[in-house]
């Protein structure tokens, strides 16, 4: 039996758990220092309490403004345009895979459709080390 390096998704410290480096590095380029602490705090938000509820959030974002406030903000942040697939997505995606995929090997994609609610969702990923890397 091959043991792979699998060191890319265990073995992380708490802070590299929460948003890893190539995360940190292409948000960097897209966003100034304040809205990258808000994606961070965002992240951890998340991570924490387990909920996508904006109003859930916002109870809990740790900016000292009224809680309508601090809700509004986060909506304006998520419709922010440097927040796109295209300008943050695809360079994340393409660094995992220049950085985990060597030239000239094959590379396996995933495509999944699913139904939820009345929306058909059409899922493209990239296969690495068993783990499905949504692309698109």
């Amino acid at each position: 039996m091959v043991k792979k390096d699998r060191s890319f998704f265990v073995n992380k410290t708490d802070e590299e758990k929460m948003l890893p480096q190539l995360y940190r590095t292409c948000l960097q380029s897209q966003l100034n220092p304040r809205l990258l602490l808000t994606v961070e705090v965002l992240v951890w938000l998340l991570q924490v309490h387990k909920q996508i509820k904006i109003e859930r959030l916002a109870a809990h974002f740790s900016l000292p403004i009224k809680f309508e406030s601090r809700r509004r903000h986060i909506q304006r942040f998520l419709q922010l345009p440097q927040l796109s697939v295209v300008l943050l997505w695809f360079l994340i995606v393409i660094g995992i895979i220049q950085s985990k995929i060597k030239s000239g090997k094959r590379v396996f994609l995933a495509i999944d459709r699913t139904q939820w609610k009345d929306k058909n969702l059409f899922v493209v990923a990239a296969i690495l080390e068993k783990r499905a890397i949504p692309v698109y």
